[in-house]
């Protein structure tokens, strides 16, 4: 199963939802992939045993030395990305010799019931964002930087795009866990 998950030109939400959801391969924009070297990595997971795998591609993930899979690029409008999922799942198909199918995690799947996490961090922001009014804050946003919630200044927010970082512990974690990233 391939998975498609939004996140543009940054794999948080591909790394996270894969490390969380046990992924045989995270296909992230920040790690060009070999979709080879994917599908070696399912078979040697079938080899041990495994009937199945989990392939977890962020829509701005793109092969080592090609583009991006871009569906709309309208002049004056941000670039509208998706359809890797397929062409992932249709290359694998080819790779493996296996039913390979692909679903996007779009709008309309992204949501679910709010776990307690979620409550409490929602409630916590608004606080957050009420204080800082009260006490004359203004250009910022409520961030949080575990344990406490920080203002940060929209000028720095707006500085450039947060990607993951390659030797983050998450990347780490994935690759001591025998995730995948095709590389």
């Amino acid at each position: 199963m391939v998975v498609e998950v939004m996140g543009r030109y940054a794999g948080w939400i591909a790394l996270n939802s894969g490390i969380s959801g046990s992924a045989d391969a995270l296909l992230i924009p920040e790690i060009p992939y070999d979709l080879e070297k994917v599908a070696e990595s399912i078979m040697e997971s079938e080899k041990r045993g495994k009937k199945y795998a989990i392939v977890v591609v962020a829509e701005g993930a793109r092969p080592k030395g090609g583009s991006l899979s871009v569906l709309e690029n309208e002049v004056g409008r941000e670039e509208r990305l998706g359809g890797i999922g397929e062409k992932v799942a249709v290359e694998l198909n080819c790779l493996t010799c296996k039913e390979t199918r692909a679903v996007v995690l779009g709008h309309l799947l992204r949501g679910g019931s709010p776990s307690s996490f979620d409550r409490l961090i929602s409630l916590r922001f608004g606080a957050a964002a009420v204080r800082a009014l009260e006490e004359g804050q203004e250009g910022v946003m409520v961030a949080l930087d575990p344990p406490d919630a920080h203002y940060v200044p929209l000028k720095d927010v707006v500085r450039g795009l947060k990607v993951v970082p390659l030797e983050s512990d998450s990347i780490v974690t994935a690759r001591d866990l025998g995730i995948s990233f095709g590389d």
